[in-house]
């Protein structure tokens, strides 16, 4: 088993993470149901509200996922859900496919909630698809619980 170290993600590859993350989030949401044309509309919301400028809002952390060769396996991004909150939310964590099953991602959500502890978060919360199983499990076993299921029946 490999360490697991957060480093702040440099200004120069937020672009290009954020370009790859709302094209998966955009995949991930039409996976789930909803046609490009709504998808795209909750990425946009979604880069309005906590990418504004392009960059994360002030109290929002996005993180290189960095093993013990110092190589990036992966990245989390974690924020309060509203300017203020003590509600605290992952937004994105992802370990690149190579690297995964290695503990990486529950250290770095581990880590994260550190933090978010830090900044006086008093919970924090988080999106799984029901497709996801294998993340649905990692959750659970780091101590999430279901709060609300959406279900969906298609009629085609």
């Amino acid at each position: 088993m490999t360490d697991t170290r957060l480093v702040p993600m440099p200004t120069t590859r937020l672009p290009a993470w954020l370009d790859r993350t709302m094209a998966e989030y955009v995949d991930s949401r039409m996976r789930a149901g909803e046609t490009r044309e709504q998808a795209e509309a909750n990425k946009q919301r979604s880069l309005d509200q906590w990418f504004p400028d392009g960059s994360p809002l002030p109290d929002h952390f996005v993180w290189d996922l960095v093993d013990d060769t110092d190589a990036i396996v992966g990245y989390l991004w974690i924020g309060p859900f509203s300017s203020g909150s003590t509600e605290w939310w992952v937004f994105d964590v992802e370990v690149d496919e190579q690297h995964r099953r290695r503990g990486h991602a529950r250290r770095a959500l581990e880590a994260g909630q550190r933090v978010a502890r830090e900044h006086g978060a008093t919970s924090i919360g988080l999106n799984v698809f029901g497709y996801n199983v294998g993340a649905q499990d990692l959750y659970a076993s780091l101590g999430y619980r279901v709060t609300a299921t959406q279900m969906q029946l298609p009629l085609d």
